[in-house]
C-alpha cells in the first residue's frame, strides 16, 4: 500500500492541478489510512481529453480481439499474484470481512477479467449475405469510444472490474472516478493495467467529489457513455445531465430484494438464506435480502430461527478471519441506518435482534444485525433502501398478496423464492418484476449471467456477453455486387424503366 496516492491521468500518476488532498478513514479504527487527490473539474477534462485522444488514434480500439484478450488475461494474473494484498485493503478500507474480500471479491474479478478476455475475441452478429439480392451486407461491432465509469462504495473493486473488463475488452478507452470513501484498491489496480501493458491514455482513473467529477463525465460531449453503479437518485442526475449531449447510458441503481418463502420452504434453508442474504457486506448490497415474506403457516419458526442465527454473527475486526460481519463504510451510514431503525420502530414494528451497536466494540462503525418484526409493505422499512444490516419481516396468508407486496416498490433488482415444490416456485419467479430471481438461493451470480435490473434500479446488464454488447455498437455496411450505375430501384427516383 502506498504512503500517498495519486490520479492516473495519461499514464501518469498525478496530483490534483489544486493540490489538494483528502482523507481515506479506515471505518474499523476511524483512523486515517492514507490521502488521495481531491480532483478537480479540470482535472477530469484532462482525464476525458487523454481518453479521446487514445481512442481516436487508436492505440487500443485498432488492437486485434486476441492482442487485447492477452493484455486483459495478463492483467487477471497480477491481480491473482497479488489476491492476498488487494483483498486486505479492501477489508481495510471497506470493512469487509477479510474471508468475503479474500475468497469471494477477488476470485470473481480474477474470473471476469478472463470471461471477458474471451468476449473479446467473440464478436456476434447477423450472417453476412446478400439479403438485398444486390449486394452484401456486412454487420461490424464496433467499441463505443470513452467510456466513464462510476464506482460505488460498497463494491470499489468488484463493480468498477464489472464495467473495466467489457470496455477494455470492446476497445475502449476510460475515465474512472472511485468512490470517495474507498478510493484504494482501485488505485492500486491500476498499476497492474500499467503492468499488464494497456496502453497510455486508454486507462484513466481520478479521484474527488461525485457532484464535480461525475457532473463532468456525464455533461462532456468528449464521453460516449455512462456505466454507474449507484443509488437511484444519483442515476436520475445522471440522466439529467447526460440528456444534453445523448449519451449511451448503463445504470445499476437501488434495490429493495425481497424474499419469499412458500407454505413448503424448508425453515432452515429460508432463515440462513435470509440472514446470509441480509447480512453480507454488512448488509451495504443492492441485492440484499431486505424484506422477508413468509407463509403464516412457518412464519414464527423461520423468525425464530432467524433471530437464532442473527445473534451468532461474530462482529469485529475484518481482517480477523473468525469475523462474520465489519462496521458500516461511514459515520454517516451508519447515522443513515440507525433513522431507518428508529422509523421502523415508530411505525409499529419489533426490533427481535440487534438494533443497536455492539457494547464490546468501542471504535469502528458497527451496527448489529437487526431484524423487525411484524412489519407492512407501507412501512418506509419495506420500502426504502436501507444499505445496513436491517431485514424486515412479515407474514402472509395468499401468495398473490404476497408477489404484489414484493413488487410494491420502486426497485426491481433482485428477489428470492424458497420452497420444494420447484414447479410452485419457478410459477412465482415468472410474476416477480425483478431482473434476477433465485430459487431456494440469494446472492449466486456468474460471470456468465446477466445482472441488472428493473424500474428504478436502471437499466443495462453488467456481466455475460449481453454486458460486453453494452459496450458496443452495431455498424450495418452494405458493399453492392451489381457493378451497374443505374440500380433496379433507381427509376423510383428518377427516371423510368
Amino acid at each position: 500500500m502506498d504512503s500517498k496516492y495519486r490520479m492516473y491521468i495519461n499514464g501518469e500518476w498525478v496530483d490534483s492541478e489544486s493540490k489538494e488532498t483528502f482523507d481515506v478513514i479506515n471505518p474499523t479504527t476511524e483512523e486515517v489510512i492514507t490521502e488521495v487527490p481531491q480532483g478537480t473539474k479540470e482535472d477530469a477534462k484532462t482525464a476525458i481529453d487523454t481518453a479521446r485522444e487514445s481512442f481516436d488514434k487508436g492505440v487500443w480500439s485498432n488492437k486485434t480481439p486476441a492482442e487485447r484478450a492477452r493484455v486483459i488475461w495478463k492483467l487477471s494474473d497480477w491481480v491473482e499474484d497479488n489476491a492476498d494484498s488487494l483483498a486486505k485493503l479492501e477489508s481495510m478500507n471497506v470493512g469487509k470481512t477479510i474471508k468475503y474480500s479474500r475468497d469471494s471479491d477477488i476470485p470473481f474479478i480474477i474470473d471476469n477479467l478472463r470471461f471477458f478476455a474471451g468476449c473479446a475475441r467473440i464478436l456476434e452478429g447477423r450472417s453476412a449475405t446478400e439479403y438485398s439480392g444486390m449486394g452484401t451486407s456486412i454487420i461490424r461491432r464496433e467499441p463505443l469510444g470513452v467510456v466513464a465509469a462510476i464506482v460505488p462504495w460498497n463494491y470499489p473493486l468488484y463493480i468498477a472490474v464489472w464495467k473495466i473488463a467489457p470496455a477494455l475488452a470492446a476497445g475502449n478507452s476510460l475515465v474512472i472516478k472511485p468512490a470517495s470513501y474507498t478510493p484504494l484498491t482501485l488505485l492500486e489496480f491500476t498499476e497492474m493495467v500499467e503492468k499488464a501493458g494497456v496502453p497510455k491514455g486508454v486507462f484513466n482513473v481520478v479521484t474527488g467529489p461525485g457532484e464535480v467529477i461525475g457532473s463532468e463525465l456525464a455533461s462532456s460531449k468528449k464521453v460516449d457513455m455512462i456505466a454507474l453503479t449507484g443509488d437511484t437518485n444519483t442515476g436520475k442526475k445522471i440522466m439529467q445531465m447526460a440528456s444534453n449531449n445523448v449519451k449511451r447510458l448503463h445504470l445499476e441503481l437501488g434495490g429493495k430484494a425481497p424474499l419469499i418463502a412458500l407454505p413448503d420452504a424448508d425453515i432452515e434453508t429460508v432463515a440462513q438464506g435470509a440472514v446470509v442474504g441480509g447480512f453480507w457486506n454488512t448488509g451495504q448490497d443492492c441485492t440484499a435480502v431486505t424484506r422477508v415474506i413468509i407463509n403464516e403457516s412457518i412464519y414464527e419458526k423461520v423468525v425464530h430461527r432467524m433471530v437464532e442465527k442473527a445473534k451468532k454473527f461474530r462482529l469485529g475486526n475484518p481482517l480477523d478471519k473468525s469475523t462474520d460481519m465489519g462496521p458500516l463504510v461511514s459515520e454517516r451510514q451508519r447515522d443513515r441506518v440507525e433513522g431507518f431503525i428508529k422509523q421502523g420502530v415508530d411505525d409499529g414494528g419489533k426490533i427481535i435482534a440487534g438494533g443497536g451497536r455492539p457494547k464490546h466494540l468501542k471504535k469502528g462503525y458497527f451496527l448489529e444485525p437487526t431484524i423487525l418484526k411484524d412489519t407492512t409493505q407501507d412501512m418506509t422499512v419495506c420500502r426504502d433502501e436501507i444499505f445496513g444490516p436491517v431485514i424486515a419481516v412479515y407474514s402472509y396468508e395468499k401468495l398473490d398478496d404476497a408477489i404484489e407486496d414484493a413488487n410494491d416498490i420502486d426497485y426491481g433488482l433482485a428477489a428470492s423464492v424458497y420452497g420444494k415444490d420447484i414447479a410452485a416456485c419457478m410459477k412465482v419467479a415468472n410474476k416477480l418484476d425483478f431482473g434476477t430471481v433465485w430459487i431456494n438461493e440469494h446472492g449466486i451470480l456468474a460471470s456468465e449471467m446477466p445482472h441488472g435490473g428493473f424500474k428504478q434500479s436502471g437499466f443495462g446488464k453488467d456481466l455475460s456477453s449481453y454486458s460486453f454488447e453494452e459496450y458496443t455498437r452495431i455498424k450495418h455496411v452494405y458493399v453492392d455486387l451489381t457493378g451497374e450505375a443505374v440500380k433496379s430501384w433507381h427509376y423510383t427516383v428518377f427516371g423510368g424503366k
